[in-house]
């Protein structure tokens, strides 16, 4: 067995655990749920085993009487695991007692949200700076909190990125070799289709339709392809459709199993930039399934960077599944510091920015590019954006593929993908 590497999300626990009596990591299958939770657990309940449900259905009590701090794993297998924490947080609210690790949204919602006793914090696959052995030199909560340092030099290269786009941050996969990390994505979509959406309560009655659809999903990745168009990719060919609720109940279920994991549109505060588009960007959990899904590995993605793609942003495979990746890093160093993210585009098209970090009043807007270099036509519509929202915009920058972080002289920074963290 591994050792255990230790991922954002540790610092985040560190700091607030202690002092909330109850968290809920949410997240899909094989993100790392179980080994973060339990090195911090007194005891471990894994409810994916019929014994330990029957056990703590036949004693609720074992909530409160389990030394502490209890990790109750796959905790949605016994929705009613949720109300006994609450229940149990209403009577002592001391810090540092429970961990709930969960891989899908219960079928039967628990009675109350647990606001106020049981706060949530999402786990994803291993972000960049989890997988690589350098310290990152830039700082993404650094630059919302308006530090203007931007250094340091990398060794990576375009083949390195594309090897992590389909290496998957699974923690169990990734270090597989090649046939058997293929083999080991592919078994995950096969366990989603053919037990995950049943233990949701879905019957898939078309598995190939649910794959194709899958497919045409992961060929939408870093867009705002509308569903209808993903329906109709999915169905080239085929008079007898899906139907709308159909793939609605797709889209959900996928949802509850963390599969899907969109950014959603940026609704502007206090600043005019026009008619906004409000839909969200799509991508899975993980670019390495949508990588799978659509038969690329390294030699393709490197070879056929005109695969086609679904959606009305511009680009091929390799440069929308890039910007995949970096966008899970983005969700999870985001959250570490305690902002949002999401993307923006105006109606027309006219004005796009790929990703925006968002803190209070304080703004970072971020394209990503497949390139070591960066030209001016690159950085236009982060100086648009620049110039209507003034002082709030507290940073500006490209996440490239090249070797050396810098800053432009029209103020923009120039940050290599792997220069960049939490």
């Amino acid at each position: 067995m591994s050792a255990y590497r230790r991922r954002v999300i540790d610092d985040e626990l560190d700091e607030v655990f202690p002092a909330l009596a109850a968290i809920s990591l949410d997240g899909p299958k094989g993100v790392g749920k179980t080994a973060t939770a339990s090195r911090r657990a007194a005891t471990v309940v894994a409810l994916d085993r019929p014994e330990q449900i029957e056990e703590f259905s036949a004693d609720p009590t074992l909530v409160e009487r389990a030394p502490k701090p209890l990790v109750i794993d796959e905790w949605q297998r016994l929705p009613q695991t949720w109300d006994l924490v609450r229940r149990a947080v209403d009577r002592d609210s001391s810090g540092g007692q429970f961990l709930l690790a969960g891989s899908a949204a219960p079928v039967s919602s628990p009675t109350h949200s647990g606001a106020g006793r049981i706060t949530r914090l999402r786990m994803r696959p291993l972000a960049l700076a989890e997988r690589i052995e350098h310290t990152p030199t830039v700082s993404l909560r650094a630059l919302l909190e308006g530090d203007a340092s931007v250094t340091g030099e990398t060794d990576w290269t375009l083949p390195d990125y594309v090897r992590e786009i389909v290496s998957s941050g699974f923690p169990g996969i990734r270090n597989l070799p090649a046939r058997a990390r293929r083999l080991a994505l592919d078994g995950y979509v096969t366990r989603v289709v053919e037990r995950d959406m049943v233990e949701q309560g879905y019957r898939v009655r078309a598995p190939a339709a649910l794959r194709a659809w899958l497919r045409a999903y992961a060929g939408a990745t870093s867009s705002t392809a509308s569903y209808t168009s993903i329906l109709d990719a999915a169905t080239v060919g085929d008079s007898d459709k899906p139907s709308k609720p159909t793939t609605i109940a797709y889209r959900d279920v996928l949802s509850q199993l963390w599969l899907l994991d969109p950014v959603e549109a940026w609704r502007p505060f206090g600043v005019d930039l026009g008619r906004v588009s409000k839909a969200s960007k799509h991508h899975l959990a993980d670019p390495a399934l949508a990588a799978r899904l659509m038969d690329l590995d390294e030699s393709a993605l490197l070879a056929i960077r005109a695969h086609e793609m679904i959606g009305p942003q511009q680009g091929a495979a390799l440069g929308r599944l890039f910007e995949g990746l970096v966008t899970l890093s983005m969700q999870t160093y985001v959250q570490s510091a305690e902002a949002r993210l999401s993307h923006f585009r105006d109606q027309k098209g006219t004005h796009e920015i790929d990703l925006i970090a968002e803190r209070g009043q304080r703004v970072l807007a971020m394209e990503v590019k497949l390139a070591a270099t960066v030209s001016d036509a690159d950085v236009r519509h982060l100086k648009w954006l620049r110039e209507r929202m003034g002082d709030r915009l507290v940073d500006a920058i490209v996440v490239t593929t090249g070797n050396r972080a810098y800053r432009r002289s029209d103020g923009v920074a120039v940050v290599p993908f792997a220069l960049l963290g939490p």
